[in-house]
């Protein structure tokens, strides 16, 4: 069911921070998740400098402590929230396929798992990429490798194999926290996609009736309800505090928060656009994702 006419209150990051006191929160995904992590420790700075605990090598992995507060906000890179081998550059340049293991955990959040009182999971368009597929450590099918004697079973067949593992483990878990499964939420290219000169040139906000979620953001969401669905039940049984964190419809309308052009530093300085993707995907800071944390927010306080 979707509220509507609602006074949602801004964010207080004093009293959150009050609230947080002695608590740890991980977002786990992919860069929607470092995004949100920015903004969040943005807003929390204006009570409290965030000092940095730790990173992985590349920086995609980090955590931050608010001292005074004894609390922690870490993002957790994880794109697939299952176990990959990913064989990428800094550019996102593949050298081979990634390796995807279905019913395998990723051990980066795994391992982490009962230590977080709060967890806000999510995934996405990495399912899209060229990949094999991997159950019980053989090769089950692929998605997009042509040059492989494998079965073509589609990126919606991993993903919904992947989210049903990641929310068995947790439905089933002994956890006493509030975790979060964060629908993903879409990219507002126009005129083509990253790599195709697609832009997302809009200034303002659309109403419902103004714009419609592209075909395979349906095909995402819609595994992603039915599979929190299968689980959340099981879930309260057994004591589990899952919620479902559907923020798509509120950044479907937002085409206008975007950084586009301005992904990359001073794109138009000589006289013309850099010859570089426009970014339609992440968003900007200050910007909509400001917002997801008031909906956090309201839905901790109202736990």
């Amino acid at each position: 069911m979707e509220s509507r006419n609602c006074e949602l209150p801004l964010f207080n990051p004093e009293r959150f921070l009050e609230m947080m006191q002695n608590k740890s929160w991980a977002l786990i995904g992919d860069s929607i998740s470092r995004n949100h992590v920015q903004s969040l420790i943005c807003i929390l700075s204006k009570v409290e400098k965030a000092v940095e605990v730790y990173h992985d090598e590349e920086y995609k992995s980090r955590s931050w402590s608010f001292p005074s507060y004894n609390m922690t906000i870490s993002v957790v890179w994880s794109p697939f929230l299952v176990q990959a081998a990913i064989f990428e550059d800094a550019n996102g340049v593949s050298t081979s396929e990634i390796e995807l293991h279905l019913d395998k955990l990723d051990k980066k959040w795994l391992d982490q798992y009962m230590n977080l009182d709060y967890m806000i999971f999510s995934t996405g368009k990495w399912f899209l990429k060229t990949a094999i597929y991997y159950e019980n450590n053989e090769i089950v099918g692929c998605h997009y490798c042509h040059k492989r004697n494998v079965t073509e079973l589609g990126f919606d067949f991993a993903y919904r194999k992947s989210l049903r593992s990641v929310l068995n483990f947790i439905r089933t878990s002994s956890h006493k926290g509030i975790i979060f499964f964060r629908t993903s939420t879409p990219d507002h290219f126009e005129g083509g996609e990253w790599s195709s000169g697609g832009n997302c040139n809009r200034t303002n906000p659309l109403k419902e009736d103004e714009i419609e979620l592209k075909d395979l953001h349906k095909i995402l969401r819609r595994i992603e309800i039915e599979e929190f669905e299968k689980a959340v039940t099981k879930a309260s049984e057994n004591g589990v505090n899952l919620k479902l964190l559907d923020l798509n419809p509120l950044s479907l309308l937002r085409p206008d928060g975007h950084p586009g052009a301005y992904r990359w530093p001073n794109p138009f300085s000589h006289g013309k656009e850099l010859q570089k993707p426009n970014d339609c995907l992440h968003w900007c800071l200050p910007g909509p994702i400001d917002s997801w944390n008031d909906v956090i927010m309201q839905m901790v306080v109202s736990r």
